[in-house]
């Protein structure tokens, strides 16, 4: 098994920066990719940015494409989302979640809010 925990959500200024973290912890040798996904009220939840844990190619959803970075620390065990130029509309809980080609492991979510 492996565990993941999400922090550096909160409520932030349109225009504004976050960065999130998250922690990976178990069975690490288990996953070759981490990622971030988002989801508002309302809808399904969508993959916001990839990153393999190998060799740490990056693969960026069109709403994160410009202004969010991922990024990974594999001797902490530890994957980022950068998150600048925050707008209304990126509200939503941001998951964290981990994997190989078999099977995939989830946390439990941070909300980020972005007020106008």
């Amino acid at each position: 098994q492996v565990r993941l925990v999400e922090s550096g959500g909160g409520l932030v200024q349109a225009g504004g920066s976050l960065r999130l973290a998250c922690a990976a912890s178990g069975n690490i040798f288990r996953i070759n990719y981490m990622a971030w996904s988002r989801q508002a009220p309302g809808n399904k939840r969508d993959l916001v940015a990839h990153i393999t844990t190998t060799i740490g190619t990056t693969n960026y959803a069109d709403c994160g494409q410009g202004r969010f970075t991922i990024s990974r620390d594999n001797a902490r065990n530890m994957a980022y989302l950068q998150m600048n130029s925050l707008k209304p509309e990126d509200t939503a809980v941001y998951y964290c979640n981990a994997g190989n080609s078999y099977e995939d492991y989830w946390g439990q979510g941070t909300q980020v809010t972005v007020s106008s």
